[in-house]
């Protein structure tokens, strides 16, 4: 009785070569595909072409500090001098400017200057640059600030066990220092509709000051 045929069952000639799993790549010792030309090492003028062409890239998606943008840098080349080449590069051209990043961090609204320090130190800017940031924001704004955000949140707060704490903590949290928070508290407070105020005569002396360090709360 003849078997049945099966395609594929008997191969004539030599054996088919095996497809690499793409997983786990092709078989050990199995050296480059026959004709493969091998890799050529970049030229150092290319080498220089692909990272400032990767800092473009970069800081087209967000502008960055020289830090940040020198740490995504550090991930694609290890020759110092070449990044600093091209960090220089991207500075001469208008690219990368740590006091424009320093500008749009400052004028941020609804975050008070504790926050802008802490996002500026944390984004690796200096010292100096930081406290002429801060510096600048103006602190008649800044209460202007605390007391659009007290009217607009009051109703949450009001129905938390202790408004007044709730209040400072939500504005400590963006940012603001307690000797900006407290006044615009009481004054919101001393202005609410009879009935709606606290019922004691303010928060307990602890609060008074504040945190000097708030950690960082959503934007």
């Amino acid at each position: 009785m003849t078997g049945r045929y099966r395609p594929g069952r008997y191969r004539s000639g030599r054996r088919a070569a095996r497809t690499p799993d793409p997983e786990t790549g092709p078989p050990q010792g199995a050296g480059p595909p026959q004709g493969a030309r091998p890799a050529r090492e970049r030229t150092p003028q290319e080498q220089r072409d692909a990272l400032i062409g990767y800092a473009f890239r970069a800081l087209g998606q967000r502008a960055l500090t020289q830090a940040e943008l020198r740490a995504k840098l550090e991930k694609r080349s290890d020759d110092p001098q070449l990044i600093a080449e091209v960090l220089a590069r991207v500075q001469e051209l208008g690219y990368q400017d740590d006091a424009q990043v320093a500008r749009v961090e400052g004028s941020r609204r609804g975050v008070g200057g504790l926050r802008v320090r802490q996002t500026l130190k944390r984004r690796g800017l200096p010292d100096d640059l930081i406290r002429e940031t801060v510096d600048a924001r103006d602190p008649d704004d800044e209460t202007q600030v605390v007391r659009e955000l007290l009217v607009r949140r009051w109703s949450s707060f009001a129905r938390k066990r202790d408004p007044q704490a709730s209040a400072f903590g939500f504005l400590a949290r963006r940012g603001f220092a307690g000797n900006v928070i407290w006044p615009a508290i009481r004054e919101h407070v001393a202005n609410l509709p009879a009935g709606e105020g606290p019922a004691d005569d303010g928060p307990d002396e602890d609060w008074q000051d504040g945190p000097e360090d708030p950690q960082e709360g959503p934007q």
